[in-house]
């Protein structure tokens, strides 16, 4: 984990360089294609929303949550990148959804700067290094 300045600036612009955002889709989706097959099972999705440990943690200290409530959370975060309802996510759902949420995200923090905790492999740490390469190639 890292502290890192952003604002919706970083996160817009890197979205728009599409050769770079994609990258980071196809990345990150392949990392938790762990079966190869081209989709995202709801057991390949759902491990990576339990390493982000989103509802086991309240400000670093672990609360004891309700195993149906997770699971709960987990399948409709599922289905919301489930778009066609076929019980998979290609990687065109992947990445329409991963925008929609940092589009979200950077609605949410407006044009100024804020300090935020990321995680090394984040999508917001990803927009934060490419902002940072493309002001030290200036």
């Amino acid at each position: 984990m890292s502290v890192e300045v952003l604002d919706s600036a970083t996160i817009v612009n890197f979205i728009e360089d599409e050769k770079a955002f994609e990258g980071v889709v196809h990345d990150r989706f392949a990392r938790l294609d762990t079966n190869h097959d081209g989709l995202l099972s709801y057991t390949e999705m759902t491990k990576e929303l339990q390493s982000l440990r989103v509802l086991e943690t309240h400000f670093g200290i672990d609360d004891k949550t309700d195993p149906d409530e997770l699971a709960a959370v987990y399948r409709s975060i599922f289905v919301q990148f489930d778009h066609d309802s076929n019980g998979a996510v290609d990687v065109e759902e992947f990445k329409a959804e991963t925008k929609r949420m940092m589009l979200a995200m950077a609605n949410g923090l407006g044009f100024l700067p804020v300090q935020m905790v990321l995680e090394e492999d984040s999508f917001l740490k990803k927009a934060v290094e490419w902002e940072s390469s493309k002001v030290a190639a200036a």
